[in-house]
């Protein structure tokens, strides 16, 4: 039959219009679907070809009975869990541990997806969208390390105690201590 390529250019015009729930919006999208046998896994599997602007993404799944929708909105979804975990490791500092112990492992990751949650429990908060770090053309959405700053320039404010009143017995890190009272 050939390749992704040569297939996706033979299909390019037998393509239809879907309206799909991604990354929080309706959009449509231009996609073409195809049920194969994939020599691979033996198997048959719905590939489906969305065209963009200027290039094209195939996805494909075992699962027959999903439409061309879900399985473009079930793509959408994944690809938002990879951004956390990059979020996690990069942002957060998962992947710099240098722990060997289970225990030790599993609280730093632990702390890292609270450090995480709790950064986009702030955001949610924030009263107008923060400012983007680093402007991206036709985005306006803004990215964890924008969210992050703000948080940094929040605890280093004068007025930050005000907001997170240091207890009456002395703690040997009150940032943390207010992180931990935050999330719980």
């Amino acid at each position: 039959m050939g390749n992704a390529t040569t297939l996706a250019n033979k299909f390019h015009e037998r393509a239809t219009t879907y309206s799909v729930n991604l990354y929080g919006k309706q959009r449509d999208v231009l996609a073409f679907d195809n049920i194969m046998m994939l020599k691979t896994l033996k198997c048959a599997v719905r590939v489906v070809w969305i065209y963009r602007r200027s290039q094209w993404v195939a996805l494909f799944t075992t699962d027959l009975d999903l439409t061309v929708e879900q399985i473009i909105e079930y793509y959408g979804a994944r690809w938002k869990i990879e951004a956390a975990f990059k979020e996690i490791k990069q942002e957060i500092g998962s992947s710099k541990s240098q722990t060997r112990n289970y225990h030790a492992v599993t609280n730093h990751l632990n702390f890292c997806m609270m450090a995480a949650t709790v950064t986009w429990i702030y955001a949610d908060h924030l009263d107008k969208t923060p400012q983007r770090c680093y402007a991206v053309n036709n985005r306006s959405h803004f990215a964890f390390s924008d969210v992050r700053k703000l948080i940094t320039q929040a605890a280093l404010n004068k007025d930050f105690v005000s907001f997170c009143p240091k207890p009456d017995k002395p703690i040997l890190n009150s940032f943390i201590d207010a992180l931990l009272r935050m999330v719980a």
